[in-house]
């Protein structure tokens, strides 16, 4: 608010109104004048008025009734309120006055030393009211701005996001530069109240935005460019005027971050601090979200090297293999499959060791590698089984795992199956059931392991998956099992297709899936 004002005076009496006015327009305000109540009352609905002059006896509407109304309206209840009288003057008068909403009461005759710091009084009183409001309603969106950018799932709502809030919190065109993941730069701007446009950029453009302004250590520089300058940088994109904005750089972040408004008029101390406080989040933010994605890819590639990198070519079967990792997870976890041939045979397997750790990867890693090594002497699922679950007890005693092994012959379709507490395998196709739910998970207890022998038709599908794509928080379990059964009694022709369709149609999950799809030839 600047340190002049506009101030309305409201009075019937010509000479009166002048003398006022006069007085006011020598403090250097500006002065709107009305006659009434209605027309002053119209005169706030239409501008900004800072204080207001009124007199007490008014021809259309009382002086109080008027001051009632200014203060009954949220746009112009915070508007001082000066009540002047010559004739209304005695103390119920003015008390009554500031009852009814009066900020001061002067009875005439008025002299203007008194009126000048009268006046001076209650905007020295509204300023400071009206700048610490500005900061409140400041603090509580940068809040809310911090609290969306941290909410954001990506990149680009992270940006978008900030920049929107930025031109939304300081009424002021708004631009941001920052690399993203993929190596690139990419530009962010938006208007107050309109939605932000992205755009790429040069490079090296943050690389020679901070050459030329970073002269010190600080993590955190604020600096005003002019346009020529701008130019320089953005040589294709037109800009106009200068800008302020603040260049951040967090501990760990290997490029920095721009953000940056427009200069003109020029920002004030707490605009600033609240640009510069919009800078850092936003850094720590980017910082933070390309910290968990480069986590993520690490787990990623860490889970697909422990797994089977492709599909064994066996005579007599066709297999579609699929692994999802969970959407919101950076951490290994211990879902794996296998599809091993052994001798004329082809034993199938699929497991899940609990948790999400580096731990549980290094366990389901051992337990695979001492799966297939189980299988080199002979072939016996129960004795296979048995060993897996004392290797867990004795080596691994706080953890547990499931897994079910399916041993099958292409060219007879004789089968085997033992499942070890893992969910049953899935016989796809018309009339699609699931197989028994067989023991004990491995790691809990001494256990006997029963081995089923069945028979996969000429052109039978077996699909076998792991908890993650059937767990929900939301559903209970045999709901969503038996939503899966229903979507695998259609089996397309092709397994790749029906192994995408089977992920597809649970979406993002919020665990690991592992999936095994095997189909006897016809």
């Amino acid at each position: 608010m600047p340190e002049t004002a506009t101030v309305m005076v409201v009075d019937d009496t010509p000479t009166k109104r002048y003398i006022l006015s006069s007085w006011l327009r020598r403090s250097g305000h500006t002065v709107i004048e009305a006659s009434g109540g209605e027309e002053a009352l119209t005169l706030l609905a239409a501008q900004h008025v800072d204080l207001v002059v009124l007199d007490v006896r008014l021809p259309d509407i009382p002086g109080y009734e008027v001051c009632e109304r200014i203060k009954a309206d949220p746009a112009t209840a915070a508007i001082p309120v000066i009540q002047v009288s010559a004739n209304a003057i005695t103390v119920a008068d003015r008390a009554e006055g500031l009852e009814r909403g009066a900020d001061a009461y002067l009875a005439e005759p008025i002299e203007p030393a008194e009126f000048a710091a009268t006046v001076e009084a209650m905007l020295r009183y509204y300023r400071a009211r009206w700048r610490a409001e500005l900061m409140a309603r400041r603090l509580a969106g940068l809040a809310e701005v911090t609290l969306r950018i941290n909410e954001s799932e990506t990149f680009d709502e992270l940006l978008t996001v900030a920049v929107e809030g930025s031109a939304e919190l300081l009424g002021r065109y708004c631009g941001t530069l920052a690399l993203m993941p993929d190596g690139r730069t990419r530009r962010y701007r938006a208007r107050p109240g309109e939605r932000a446009a992205a755009a790429p950029a040069g490079p090296d453009l943050l690389d020679r935005l901070s050459r030329m302004v970073q002269r010190e250590a600080a993590r955190t520089h604020v600096f005003t460019l002019h346009a020529e300058e701008w130019r320089g940088l953005l040589p294709d994109v037109r800009i106009e005027g200068s800008s302020t904005g603040v260049l951040c750089r967090t501990k760990n972040s290997e490029a920095p971050l721009y953000l940056g408004v427009e200069a003109e008029p020029p920002l004030d101390t707490d605009e600033v601090n609240l640009l510069r406080q919009l800078g850092q989040e936003l850094a720590l933010a980017v910082d933070a979200r390309r910290a968990y994605a480069e986590e993520h890819t690490i787990a990623l590639t860490l889970q697909r090297s422990l797994l089977p990198t492709r599909i064994p070519e066996v005579p007599g079967l066709q297999v579609a293999m699929r692994y999802q990792p969970a959407a919101d997870n950076i951490e290994v976890g211990g879902d794996f499959y296998e599809v091993l041939p052994i001798d004329e045979r082809v034993l199938v397997a699929i497991g899940d060791v609990e948790g999400h750790s580096l731990h549980a990867a290094t366990v389901m890693a051992e337990l695979r590698h001492a799966m297939r090594a189980s299988f080199i002497g002979q072939v016996d699922l129960s004795a296979s089984l048995d060993l897996l679950n004392q290797m867990m007890r004795r080596y691994h005693p706080r953890m547990t795992a499931t897994l079910c092994l399916v041993l099958i012959d292409p060219a007879t379709g004789e089968m085997e199956v033992a499942n070890a507490g893992h969910i049953p395998p899935l016989f796809a196709g018309p009339g699609c059931a699931y197989h028994n739910l067989g023991n004990l998970l491995l790691g809990a207890l001494p256990e006997s392991y029963t081995v089923d022998r069945l028979k996969l038709p000429p052109g039978g599908t077996l699909l076998l998956f792991t908890d993650g794509l059937v767990e929900d928080r939301h559903i209970s379990l045999d709901e969503s099992m038996e939503a899966a059964r229903r979507l695998a009694e259609v089996v397309e022709d092709d397994l790749e297709e029906f192994a995408d369709r089977m992920l597809a149609a649970f979406g993002a999950r919020e665990d690991d899936v592992a999936l095994v799809v095997v189909r006897r030839d016809p």
